[in-house]
């Protein structure tokens, strides 16, 4: 019969490594997480149909946002006044616009969506806003995947007290950090798409640019 040997781990400890190698180790890693704005692509059916992240829930009063530099979702600020999204509201990634940021969207559908989340969408309007002086339009859009705002088309379709929900928490967001904000007319879907393309085409060149340098 073969004598057990008893083995004293007491004698062979097996330390962790050092705090500083487990961090490093774990920031080398970063490369393989993916970056919401560059790496979900915008899906096949772009324009008329895409992808888009969500930043705000809907009934938030919180305003996060995307951190460009780490793809992270930021809380930015709590809003100043006493009101609140009155749907989720994100970005589409792989667009671009003119304030190097990507187009925002806001989406209707049923239920609130977490922050870093996403959805496929579907663009019924554009809402013109100037916002300090600048361009900062927004794509309205509906949840391509939920049963009850799938079918909208356009957004003359929406009622007009769902238009002037919208148009009146965008004109009385800021106000209270005397910011002015200018909401125009909503536009059809076609300026909508024809938006979505721009912004698609100025991420392209904005890539190819950057990969020259």
């Amino acid at each position: 019969m073969s004598e057990e040997i008893e083995v004293d781990a007491s004698a062979h400890p097996r330390s962790a490594p050092p705090l500083n190698e487990r961090i490093l180790s774990s920031m080398s890693r970063r490369a393989v997480a993916a970056h919401p704005w560059h790496d979900l692509e915008i899906g096949p059916g772009a324009p008329a149909i895409f992808n888009c992240v969500v930043e705000i829930t809907k009934g938030s009063k919180v305003k996060y946002e995307l951190d460009k530099k780490t793809g992270l979702i930021k809380v930015d600020r709590v809003l100043y006044s006493s009101v609140v999204y009155p749907h989720n509201y994100g970005f589409i990634p792989r667009t671009l616009c003119e304030d190097s940021d990507p187009l925002d969207v806001l989406i209707l559908m049923q239920e609130p969506v977490l922050p870093g989340c996403f959805l496929r969408a579907r663009a019924i309007g554009l809402m013109p806003m100037i916002d300090q002086g600048e361009k900062d339009d927004k794509i309205i859009a509906v949840c391509a995947d939920d049963p009850e705002y799938r079918h909208y088309a356009d957004i003359k379709e929406l009622s007009p007290h769902r238009l002037a929900e919208i148009r009146r928490f965008f004109e009385d967001y800021k106000k209270n950090e005397n910011k002015q904000v200018a909401v125009n007319d909503f536009l059809p879907s076609e300026t909508a798409l024809d938006a979505i393309r721009h912004s698609m085409d100025l991420y392209a060149q904005y890539v190819m640019h950057t990969l020259r340098r």
